[in-house]
């Protein structure tokens, strides 16, 4: 954190001229997190199409909720709706910007509330494409950042990142970020493993923007490029500044009840 904290003085004393690439990369994450800051609470709905390689697809429905912390990361909770196989399931995160996140499974098969370990966040969530550290907040302390070069991508001006995770839990050893240059949105980010081998492309679009400010993908698409599986997440009924939103709708014991 104290790292961090410097580093972003330096940055802020030097010319974007003279700024080194590690630099000029922490600058453009700080700048796309402030121009997502503000925004509250929100509740969304959800369908999960699982693509495996065949062709074959799975499709879920969940919905759910997420609160912004002045401080520290934000906190989400999704609960699974359907099929009826995983009815009640609900997962609950809580990132943090320093530090291992805290993130729990509900099973209603088993009534009990399950705490995922760091050294199990790299695994699948709920079968999907998705891992469980794919569910974080990406803060910018969670990363060092590096500036890559402007690049186009699908015609829109992109900033192109290159961030490490700083937890070696990760099941990443470095992360490419394409962020809009107009507005920081991001418009493709591509995983690669502990080997550095090509392993995950996510691809955000029809993007929305809510109270005049906050960018939100309507649609998510990860492609797993090692197993040819697919995990696609179209969103709906984005809802912000809910009053019913509180700290006390994150407990283990509103994951229980979640319905």
């Amino acid at each position: 954190m104290i790292t961090i904290l410097i580093a972003s003085v330096l940055v802020a004393f030097t010319s974007p001229q003279d700024q080194t690439p590690e630099q000029k990369g922490l600058s453009i994450s700080k700048k796309a997190e402030v121009s997502d800051n503000g925004w509250g609470n929100y509740s969304n709905a959800l369908i999960m199409t699982l693509k495996n390689k065949n062709g074959q697809t799975t499709t879920r429905k969940t919905h759910g909720i997420n609160l912004e912390v002045e401080g520290d990361g934000d906190k989400s909770l999704t609960v699974f709706d359907t099929p009826k196989d995983v009815k009640g399931t609900a997962s609950m995160t809580y990132t943090h910007k320093v530090g291992d996140d805290d993130q729990w499974l509900y099973l209603p098969s088993l009534k009990r509330v399950k705490r995922i370990s760091s050294s199990n966040k790299s695994g699948p969530f709920m079968g999907s494409e998705f891992a469980f550290e794919d569910l974080s907040s990406q803060e910018v302390e969670k990363y060092t950042h590096k500036f890559i070069k402007l690049v186009k991508v699908n015609g829109i001006a992109c900033y192109k990142l290159q961030r490490v995770p700083v937890a070696k839990s990760s099941g990443y050893k470095t992360i490419t970020v394409y962020l809009n240059k107009a507005n920081y949105r991001p418009e493709i980010i591509i995983f690669y493993d502990r080997k550095g081998s090509k392993l995950k492309t996510l691809t955000y679009s029809k993007y929305k923007q809510y109270l005049g400010k906050y960018w939100r993908a309507n649609k998510m698409v990860m492609v797993n490029h090692q197993n040819g599986k697919e995990t696609s997440l179209s969103f709906t009924d984005f809802k912000f500044n809910d009053p019913t939103i509180t700290e006390e709708s994150f407990s283990q014991n509103s994951l229980k009840r979640a319905k």
